[in-house]
């Protein structure tokens, strides 16, 4: 049967139902790191995970490490020059893959063996549902395993949000992260539906492997809650590596091309000129697919500004032209509300943002109830509605982060352990981010427009990186670092580092931030030379 059962725990071949403590639905971070802490203190665990190709959970599988692997192994690519033929690009591609995959095998076993080596725990793999308050059906390959605990933990993380946009879950070459992350060949065009920090990681990987790539962005601003400059040096960064972006863009449809490809019909809102053929009446496949999705980005690039001056390809049509009736009643030509787009590409990556994974959970035998965006609804101390049942990591719908999800194990077993003043949600300070672009970005605590929304007196610190003297050695001179400083107290209200290591660097501001030490402290600390996190004298000062 796909069971442990090092020592403790019966199998269901001679026991179908399993009583025990503790019961961990899913093998996320904070579900396993809460496993080994209930093992250690002699309780007895089942942690079921519906496949096992995810034992360790989301990060090593199919999410931050994965995708770190090949992200550095694309900027090797880069700064090797091996982005520069075909050839080279697959090669470098498929070392990268490969590469990948030992990682996250290793990783996989490593994590499995940590918990299912221990006297005390027992990992089944299956998909498991809420039968009642305390119980839990696990399905197996072998059939189905009933299991009662007196403490239920639901770790089931979150699954990749789907647009209901036709053919998008039929048509080959189209992906979630999960996908494009473990293909075999090198796509030569990529088109990414959305333009959040996952699609621009992607887009920055892919482009440093040499793939040609499009974003398609629903709106006309570019990450609309970062502060405008710093959201122009992203962007231009992303340019720069190649990254053509179509602003104010809807896909309507996808399908298969006649070539092999993916075909994409796509409206953009607010474009005044267009070609002459209609995406649904040209033939799949015609045509150079990357000249289509280049001049589509260009077109709709213009289509932001106050006049485009260059038409779009032959595979780009606008829109029909609406009428309406003037004052005499005669019908009147009115602007046309958008221009229509085909574009065709190797492989689409749908990066429309996540969703908390509770399909098939049957939460409501448990009498577990959702918020109104979908999550397992909890109080400060992540208590669901049920009690003895807790939610950890993104199921809850707090930040969608790897080491949220150890924090929550953390908020868990402070009420586990007896603490008389258990950690709660509400104790989590200054949770920072980092995006591992060409240029890591990487920021915490409020930024500019966060803090004039708020009425705050601030002043602005800002330090090009390229007078970063390491940054000049590594020769990695683009972005810029920005600070916001209480004008009053000194305190660090927050910063965006656009830089190399800013991933680094970005978690002494968090400590300086948590510690409520004033900008001068960072301003006058001695750091070691020369570093990435030496510019903090300058940016404070």
């Amino acid at each position: 049967m796909s069971i442990s059962t090092p020592n403790a725990i019966s199998t269901p071949n001679t026991s179908p139902t399993i009583t025990t403590d503790a019961l961990i639905i899913g093998f996320g971070k904070g579900g396993k790191t809460l496993a080994a802490k209930l093992s250690a203190a002699g309780r007895k665990v089942v942690v079921a995970e519906a496949s096992a190709d995810m034992y360790g959970g989301t990060c090593i599988n199919i999410g931050c490490l994965p995708s770190k692997s090949l992200i550095l192994s694309a900027e090797q690519a880069r700064q090797d020059g091996a982005n520069s033929t075909p050839e080279t690009r697959e090669a470098a591609f498929e070392a990268a893959i490969k590469e990948k995959r030992r990682v996250t095998s290793m990783l996989r076993d490593k994590n499995y063996h940590k918990l299912a080596d221990q006297d005390n725990i027992t990992v089944i793999t299956g998909r498991a549902h809420f039968t009642g308050p305390h119980s839990v059906e696990i399905a197996t390959a072998e059939g189905p395993v009933a299991v009662t605990a007196s403490k239920i933990f639901i770790n089931t993380g979150a699954t990749p949000r789907i647009p209901d946009i036709p053919g998008i879950r039929t048509t080959p070459g189209v992906y979630t992260s999960t996908g494009l992350m473990d293909l075999d060949d090198m796509p030569q065009r990529l088109v990414i539906i959305g333009s959040g920090f996952i699609g621009l990681e992607f887009a920055s990987m892919f482009a440093d492997f040499g793939t040609a790539v499009t974003v398609l962005q629903h709106n006309a601003e570019f990450l609309p809650r970062e502060d405008a400059d710093v959201a122009a040096a992203i962007r231009a960064q992303l340019e720069a590596q190649g990254v053509k972006f179509l602003f104010n863009a809807d896909t309507k449809a996808i399908a298969p091309a006649a070539d092999g490809g993916v075909r994409l019909s796509v409206a953009v809102k607010g474009m005044t000129r267009g070609a002459s053929q209609a995406c649904d009446s040209t033939p799949a496949g015609t045509g150079n697919a990357h000249t289509d999705i280049t001049g589509a980005a260009d077109a709709a690039d213009t289509a932001t500004t106050t006049s485009p001056t260059s038409n779009p390809t032959d595979h780009a049509t606008m829109s029909h032209v609406q009428t309406k009736p003037s004052d005499d009643g005669e019908p009147r030509f009115a602007e046309p509300a958008e221009a229509r787009f085909c574009l065709t590409t190797d492989a689409v990556l749908v990066a429309t943002g996540r969703t908390p994974n509770v399909e098939g959970l049957h939460l409501e035998a448990a009498g577990v109830e959702l918020t109104e965006r979908g999550a397992v609804k909890v109080d400060e101390l992540l208590r669901t509605t049920a009690a003895d049942i807790w939610a950890l990591g993104d199921v809850n719908g707090g930040p969608q982060h790897t080491y949220i999800s150890l924090d929550d194990y953390r908020v868990v077993w402070s009420q586990l352990n007896g603490s008389d003043h258990p950690y709660t949600v509400k104790d989590r300070k200054h949770v920072p981010s980092s995006t591992f672009l060409a240029t890591p970005y990487s920021r915490v605590g409020l930024n500019e427009r966060e803090a004039k929304a708020a009425g705050l007196d601030y002043v602005v610190k800002r330090l090009p990186v390229a007078a970063v003297p390491k940054a000049q050695v590594m020769r990695r001179p683009d972005g810029l670092m920005k600070a916001i400083v209480e004008r009053n107290t000194g305190r660090i209200l927050g910063a965006m580092l656009l830089s190399a290591e800013s991933h680094e660097v970005i978690n002494i501001v968090k400590l300086a931030m948590d510690l409520d030490a004033p900008a001068s402290t960072l301003r006058d600390m001695v750091f070691t030379h020369p570093t990435i996190a030496e510019a903090l004298n300058d940016l404070l000062a």
